[in-house]
């Protein structure tokens, strides 16, 4: 019993009548040592060059090894353009010189 029991019922009482959409892909490139402050201006650019897509920045940190970063992700519905233009933001990141790879 309890919550999770009551959602399990909820949801297979809704689920028969959800529609689905249209599939977002989404990357997420990891940039750590770096405060989300640092990236502002590459990710701004990133998102005027590709207006069809949605970028988000979500910081990480100050855990119990210290470690601060960022986790930038490109959201999109055709996918070549999620990859091209994570590949794009790589590439600007490391011309100003922020390591970061793909998650």
């Amino acid at each position: 019993a309890g919550v999770p029991k009551i959602m399990m019922a909820m949801l297979e009482d809704v689920a028969p009548r959800l529609r689905t959409g249209t599939v977002v892909h989404a990357r997420t490139v990891r940039v750590t040592g770096v405060g989300e402050g640092s990236l502002a201006d590459v990710l701004s650019q990133a998102a005027r060059a590709r207006r069809e897509l949605s970028f988000g920045s979500y910081p990480f940190g100050a855990g119990s090894d210290g470690e601060i970063g960022t986790n930038l992700v490109v959201r999109g519905r055709d996918e070549k353009a999620v990859g091209a233009a994570v590949k794009d933001l790589l590439s600007a990141l490391g011309q100003a010189g922020i390591p970061a790879a793909t998650v």
